[in-house]
């Protein structure tokens, strides 16, 4: 019981005795359930839940979640199952222990997949309620102030794990004082030597500034009497140990840079003293216009709300001082802990926690879009970012994303239909590329288009979590769908072989064809052929067997029936690739092969690439283009031109006036007079290049033009 104590006192500040009395009821089942068990440190386990427990009192967490810190290992560790904690103590805590409890029951194949997995239970459980992460946090942070106990490989994964998630999440979610003491323990567990050295430096250079804090302290007191105004606190700010690191590390700064900004914290009454303390502040030392900040007006993404300046200080030093409210202060602090007491009714959510919320129906979106957990996590780390750029829509509300963010992840943020079908921006009333990262303040207006869909060259540029996931969601379905598509054409050709049909095919003879392979559909087994994962032929045999067709002309693979050739429209999307060794446009004469796991891969007929398939029949697939083929297709040319001012220019005006573009441009000097321009650039078809060609050979500058030849690839010996 002396261990309850510390707790009873911590709770008695805000709880009545009816409430203490459910969450001692809590503690005597915990502490029978975890009897004979103890921590690495050698204390009886029970101090932990507790430590947990307490940890949370401090910040006036409801009951509920008190009790689930105190239950939140019974049904990991002990013979206690959920349905218990139901009859004793009601559904809600249950779930919320349950939401803690990582998967022990499963196996894994790898110790990031469990990782993983206990990270999106957690955050499905979060995601119903929000409570769920405080508990973890808690838990978290009381594992890292006790850490010293574990092996040291075990505490190198513990603190970089916390770094890498725990760290940004209770950032993300406006908790800066676990936030501190997160980013502090895992910096000292992973870099010892480098935390002390820091540690001893921050000491030392605090002695040397005292003096200097304390005359600036003095000067900003006196502005304030002179102006009749009371600040409720005026602190002295100094950075953590880790920021300092991070500056250092991140900024290419010395130790000395980083500490010779003074930092100060106003905390006053209400907003309207925010601001005269800013004008009485800029009054006394001249402000550094660039370095302003307004989260007051635009709240961080996390809820976080000041005012931040930086001035000019006595014998030039720089000051940077937040202005802040007692109620944002809290917020600051505690983030969507802060009184939580008060806003657990959905309709009295605080901003913070509304904020929250969004966040986490963002999560939810990035899990059903990512393929596994492994993949989800990722996607959860880079949205975890700590700084963030605010932009505006069209009609004026504010929209925050990470540092870095383009208009495409701008597009997302609003809705996934609108990033898959944007087609164009514009930022601040001007057409932008979808590529350009956003700056505070721009204004985002995106142009879509019905037909439109995303590319994959986005996800070299894109930054949000949700964006990645979404475009790569959208991505493996088009692959699916244009997999089946080309699947099905080319088991029809292989059964064109036989001198059949699909449309001859009886359903149940494609199902028995399905059960062979072991698949889960018919769409399934053309999906594995359009990738080239099976075979087109060995199904098509297969199926002429179940056709009744004799085995004389299985095996011979009679060939009454006219060539089957496989029509190419140029439009088929991911699974068709032409290939970029010969650059095949329509009217070229083309054939193909299947490279397993990527699709139809399309060549020139004479490439060198394609004649180890046109000597086996069973490899190599017959191409034609269809009439009418839509779209620009890339051509690599070569270009002897005179060496002489303005003549790449006109090389490059001749290409844009006969509608086409230059992707790509290498130019190479082979003589003093002459250099050789090697270019990609695009055609509709043989024709359209043949008009391009003569064009060029009609500059007066080119001495000669002429297509690439294709590309052998050189293996080596």
């Amino acid at each position: 019981m002396i261990e309850f104590e510390l707790l009873r006192t911590e709770l008695s500040h805000y709880l009545d005795d009816q409430q203490i009395k459910i969450v001692e009821q809590a503690y005597q089942l915990g502490r029978k359930a975890h009897e004979g068990q103890k921590r690495h440190t050698g204390e009886p386990y029970i101090t932990h839940p507790l430590a947990v427990a307490k940890i949370l009192a401090e910040i006036h967490m409801d009951p509920p979640t008190i009790i689930a810190a105190i239950l939140h290992d019974v049904i990991e560790d002990t013979d206690i199952v959920k349905q218990d904690i139901v009859a004793q103590f009601g559904k809600e805590i249950a779930d919320l222990v349950d939401g803690v409890t990582k998967l022990t029951q499963i196996e894994f194949e790898t110790r990031a997949q469990a990782q993983a997995e206990n990270f999106r239970k957690m955050v499905m459980a979060m995601a119903r309620d929000i409570r769920v992460i405080l508990i973890k946090l808690a838990d978290r942070l009381h594992n890292m102030r006790t850490i010293e106990s574990l092996p040291r490989k075990k505490r190198r994964r513990i603190a970089k794990e916390t770094l890498e998630i725990f760290a940004p999440i209770a950032n993300r979610l406006g908790m800066h004082a676990f936030r501190v003491e997160f980013e502090d323990l895992g910096f000292a567990t992973l870099y010892p030597m480098r935390y002390r050295i820091l540690q001893t430096a921050v000491e030392k250079a605090h002695g040397n500034r005292q003096e200097m804090m304390t005359y600036i302290n003095e000067q900003i007191e006196k502005s304030f009497k002179k102006f009749n105004l009371r600040a409720r606190s005026l602190t002295s700010r100094e950075k953590h140990v880790y920021s300092i690191y991070k500056k250092m590390h991140e900024k290419h700064l010395s130790f000395s840079e980083v500490m010779d900004v003074y930092g100060f914290r106003v905390i006053v009454d209400k907003v309207d003293t925010c601001y005269r303390v800013l004008g009485i502040l800029h009054n006394l030392y001249k402000p550094i216009t660039q370095r302003f900040k307004d989260y007051i007006a635009i709240p961080k993404a996390n809820g976080y709300q000041s005012l931040h300046t930086t001035l000019f200080g006595p014998y030039g030093v720089p000051i940077e001082v937040q202005i802040r409210t007692e109620e944002m202060h809290k917020m600051a602090e505690y983030g969507i802990s802060a009184h939580w007491l008060y806003k657990t009714e959905k309709s009295v959510l605080g901003e913070a926690q509304q904020r929250a919320q969004e966040w986490l129906k963002n999560v939810l979106e990035m899990h059903k879009s990512s393929k596994n957990s492994l993949e989800f996590i990722e996607n959860v780390k880079i949205d975890l970012f700590p700084d963030e750029v605010y932009v505006f829509t069209p009609k004026g509300s504010i929209l925050e994303l990470p540092a870095g963010s383009t208009a495409v992840d701008f597009a997302y943020a609003i809705h996934s239909d609108i990033g898959n079908t944007c087609v164009a921006a514009k930022l601040d009333r001007r057409l932008a590329p979808l590529s350009t990262p956003l700056i505070n303040g721009q204004q985002v207006e995106i142009i879509t288009s019905p037909g439109a869909r995303p590319n994959p060259a986005w996800l070299s540029f894109i930054v949000t979590g949700k964006a990645r996931s979404t475009i790569k969601h959208f991505l493996k379905k088009q692959q699916r769908e244009e997999s089946v598509e080309l699947g099905k054409r080319l088991v029809e050709k292989s059964l064109h072989t036989f001198g059949l049909s699909l449309a001859n095919i009886a359903p149940d003879h494609l199902d028995s064809l399905v059960k062979t392979v072991k698949l889960d559909s018919i769409n399934h087994f053309y999906e594995e052929v359009g990738i080239g994962n099976r075979s087109a032929l060995l199904a098509a045999k297969q199926l002429a067997k179940l056709n009744d067709q004799n085995e004389k002309s299985i095996t011979t693979e009679t060939t009454v029936t006219p060539p089957y050739t496989l029509n190419i429209a140029g439009t088929e999307g991911v699974v068709v690739i032409f290939a970029n060794c010969c650059r095949p446009i329509p009217g070229d004469p083309i054939g193909g092969y299947i490279k397993p796991g990527h699709g139809l891969m399309v060549h020139v007929e004479h490439c060198p690439a394609l004649l180890p398939y046109q000597k086996d029949p069973d490899k190599y697939i017959s191409l034609h283009w269809e009439k009418n083929v839509q779209g620009d297709f890339p051509i690599d040319l070569n270009v002897n031109i005179v060496n002489q001012r303005g003549s790449l220019a006109s090389l490059a005006l001749t290409i844009a006036e006969n509608d086409s573009n230059i992707s790509n441009i290498n130019v190479e000097g082979f003589d003093g007079r002459y250099f050789s321009v090697n270019l990609t650039i695009t055609a509709r078809d043989r024709i359209h290049l043949a008009r391009i060609l003569r064009k060029i050979r009609n500059n007066k500058n080119v001495i000669r033009v002429m297509r690439q030849k294709p590309k052998v690839s050189k293996k080596k010996k």
